[in-house]
């Protein structure tokens, strides 16, 4: 579906009430007008002048249970490749980027609970995420140690034959929204754990307090744990030192992805919305003005780029996780995904913010309307390219090139 096929949906076809007969497929009518209808409800926030949270959005991808499109078929899943999920996230993200982004920390669960020892508590997790159920993250810090350490202040301490759970998380994207979170934390020896919970248990309090520029929505606040209690079976122990993340760290260029998509559609709807045009500009009607259409040719290739350049990091993200045994995959192609995650995001953060501010020459002054919205594309662009600067990665894979050194093997990989 392209973006213009999108844009007129939105114009003809009214979406309240949606009905799904089991796991979605890539190519199904289902999926496409569950795209329909949150982007419908995006624009229709939008149209409040106060957007707001994505909850009616959200209910629907429960209903449609989006969440277990990696889930094999035999598990109530749709079955996806890791491709075939970005080719999702991708048009996701371009009907509301908020909504895609709440869900990076449940694929990035689902993929860890796929490839975990065959065991009743794995079975009863890929379960829930097969009835729709959504889990979130609290895995990152506000602390004076470095972006990047497994060490946390977050403690896990024995309690009789189980944990109490005691710390303070934040950018806890997804877990305003999510039935389920996973939490970092240390045991008091300092040793890094990982603990899935419900997000309902006595002590957990979820912050809406995220004030960032752009990904508004996204629940990316504060998660506060106050002597929360921890089954034993709910505490996972696994090595993250030598742990790629490159699954995490593309997540966010499909989204930014999406967002092209939407501006190229923003392009065009607004030089249709235009009557009026500058008395020297080259043609008497903007949509047949050489020098804009040139703008939206440029912002059509933008889109076409980002989309390309995500897919090709995904096929070896695809072979990564093939390779996997006991849960670890290959280093080498490994350390290849991680290379090609970092590449895409060094093109991908200029060519984004160039394209996002390049919408601007197609509308002029009047496109900078607070009512018209353009702004958000920037911002969340922005936001989603702040998560871990370009200089670093662009040093990293210079580091690689010249001297052979490998990429850091942290979660910022």
């Amino acid at each position: 579906m392209t973006s213009r096929r999108l844009l007129t949906s939105l114009e003809t076809e009214p979406i309240d009430e949606l009905a799904f007969d089991g796991p979605l497929s890539l190519d199904s009518p289902e999926l496409e007008r569950l795209f329909i209808a949150i982007a419908q409800n995006a624009a229709e926030r939008r149209a409040t002048g106060q957007e707001g949270h994505p909850w009616h959005s959200i209910k629907l991808i429960r209903q449609a249970r989006l969440g277990a499109l990696r889930l094999p078929k035999e598990q109530g899943g749709s079955g996806l490749s890791l491709r075939e999920l970005f080719q999702v996230l991708i048009r996701l993200a371009e009907a509301d980027p908020d909504v895609a982004h709440i869900l990076r920390a449940h694929y990035l669960l689902t993929d860890e609970f796929l490839s975990a020892p065959a065991s009743a508590l794995r079975n009863e997790r890929l379960q829930r995420v097969a009835a729709g159920q959504l889990f979130g993250n609290a895995y990152t810090e506000l602390s004076s140690k470095p972006v990047g350490h497994y060490e946390f202040e977050t403690r896990l301490s024995v309690d009789g034959a189980g944990f109490r759970l005691n710390g303070s998380k934040y950018f806890s994207t997804g877990t305003l929204y999510a039935d389920w979170v996973y939490v970092t934390a240390a045991l008091e020896d300092g040793t890094p754990v990982g603990v899935v919970i419900p997000t309902d248990r006595i002590g957990i309090r979820i912050l809406d307090d995220w004030d960032g520029i752009g990904q508004k929505y996204t629940g990316s606040g504060t998660t506060l744990f106050d002597n929360v209690r921890v089954e034993a079976e709910e505490v996972i122990r696994r090595d993250t030192a030598n742990q790629f993340n490159a699954l995490a760290q593309l997540f966010l260029y499909g989204v930014i992805a999406g967002i092209l998509r939407s501006v190229v559609t923003d392009a065009v709807a607004l030089l249709h919305s235009r009557s009026r045009t500058f008395s020297h500009a080259a043609a008497s009607q903007p949509s047949q003005d050489p020098q804009l259409l040139q703008v939206v040719g440029e912002l059509s290739s933008s889109a076409f780029a980002a989309e390309a350049i995500v897919l090709a990091a995904a096929d070896t993200l695809d072979q990564a996780f093939i390779s996997r045994v006991d849960g670890e995959v290959n280093p080498q192609l490994g350390h290849e995904s991680s290379l090609r995650a970092a590449q895409a995001k060094v093109s991908l953060d200029a060519l984004a913010l160039h394209a996002t501010s390049l919408l601007f020459e197609v509308g002029g002054s009047s496109a900078t309307r607070q009512s018209a919205h353009l702004d958000r594309h920037w911002r969340n662009v922005r936001t989603l390219a702040s998560h871990n600067p370009s200089l670093y990665k662009a040093r990293a894979i210079g580091d690689y090139e010249v001297n052979g050194r490998e990429l850091p093997r942290n979660a910022y990989f």
